[in-house]
């Protein structure tokens, strides 16, 4: 969280100094996406609450998402490119939505903030731009969902 405490501040201060920032905005396409994906969220946490597996969750989800419209991977490795050499275990997206957007799903009593940072790692390798962090085990859904912008 620190970390992107300082981003923003940092991103303050270079635009009260004049200093432009350079970021392309999220397409309108996937911002429409990124909405129907807060909507399943929303809808799977208001019929289960909390207290349930991560999978359970999972599978709900992209039940949700599917009813959406919206296709999607579950459990999808990822290949890491290391001097040359192409490595094809270890890493694992939950959700993968349109091809586009990564979401992590938890259910969890407290949020761990090296989770966000496995996000921000997941989208730099994916070349993509937008994540969720989506902890199921919260009381209201919407202190468990976190949008992450690369």
């Amino acid at each position: 969280m620190a970390k992107s405490k300082n981003l923003s501040m940092a991103t303050k201060a270079a635009r009260l100094k004049g200093i432009k920032m350079m970021y392309q905005p999220i397409p309108k396409e996937t911002e429409e996406v990124a909405n129907k994906i807060v909507d399943a969220a929303y809808c799977v946490h208001k019929e289960l609450g909390p207290g349930l597996l991560e999978k359970v969750y999972e599978v709900c989800f992209c039940h949700e998402l599917k009813k959406r419209g919206l296709v999607h991977q579950r459990q999808v490795d990822i290949p890491i490119v290391y001097d040359g050499i192409s490595f094809d275990e270890g890493l694992r997206l939950d959700v993968l939505v349109e091809n586009n957007i990564i979401c992590e799903l938890k259910a969890v009593d407290h949020m761990n903030p090296v989770w966000e940072a496995q996000v921000l790692s997941h989208l730099k390798l994916c070349n993509k731009r937008l994540g969720f962090l989506i902890n199921f085990n919260e009381k209201y859904i919407k202190d468990g969902l976190k949008r992450i912008v690369l």
